[in-house]
């Protein structure tokens, strides 16, 4: 059956199932653009940022900067681009940030929820209008005769937008559920980049509190020194 002969015995409804798998087809194919480009290159960006954190934390920030345009850049460079913040302010820029990236990558969920919901019942409601033109015009002294020959392939037609309404539900929920698992893997890689990133700042805290102790009790020994 081609595209036609389906418009022509879907019945009304079957224009909006048509609306309902455009609307579908165009947002699983943004998404999967828009994951592919995120997950091909997720490895190198947290890969250059985190040893710049290990190794050169002085350089991390312009690392982070030059992929800011990446999600997982653009949530590890939010807190570097503070001037010296304190730990609670770090992590607030963290947790800020991953909001924001999060969100971004469920956009269009709504969307496939939508088409997930609506695209069985107006099947349903397609194939109900169908079978009441079908059985409309029946009475019962034609049961039995030649005259509801016809009446067979008319609920058969009828069931075309309820089989229309399955398959653009069913392609849809598939494509919502691989999405979702892209996102639940976000969550659990976020989550650990950023501990990471938020340990290391932590230590370098520390190390530098230390440090001014340390400088500020010789300076203290060097002037009780001299007052003697």
């Amino acid at each position: 059956m081609n595209l036609a002969e389906l418009i022509e015995k879907g019945g009304l409804a079957i224009w909006p199932l048509l609306f309902l798998s455009i609307l579908a087809l165009g947002t699983i194919i943004e998404r999967i653009w828009f994951w592919g480009r995120l997950l091909l290159k997720e490895g190198q960006v947290l890969e250059s940022i985190m040893n710049a954190a290990f190794h050169n934390w002085e350089a991390v920030t312009e690392v982070a900067k030059k992929y800011r345009k990446h999600p997982m850049g653009n949530f590890l460079y939010a807190p570097l681009r503070l001037a010296n913040p304190d730990s609670e302010v770090f992590h607030l820029a963290l947790e800020a940030a991953a909001d924001d990236a999060l969100a971004l990558m469920r956009r269009g969920d709504k969307v496939l929820e939508a088409v997930i919901a609506l695209a069985p019942l107006l099947g349903l409601l397609g194939t109900v209008l169908g079978l009441i033109n079908s059985l409309g015009s029946i009475r019962i002294s034609d049961l039995g005769t030649a005259s509801t020959a016809g009446v067979s392939l008319g609920i058969g037609e009828s069931l075309i937008s309820t089989a229309t309404g399955l398959i653009i539900a069913i392609i849809s929920l598939a494509f919502y559920r691989l999405f979702q698992a892209f996102w639940s893997n976000q969550v659990r890689i976020f989550r650990k980049a950023g501990s990471e990133l938020e340990l290391i700042y932590r230590q370098r805290l520390m190390e530098a509190e230390a440090f001014q102790d340390q400088d500020l009790s010789g300076n203290l020994n060097l002037d009780s020194s001299f007052g003697t």
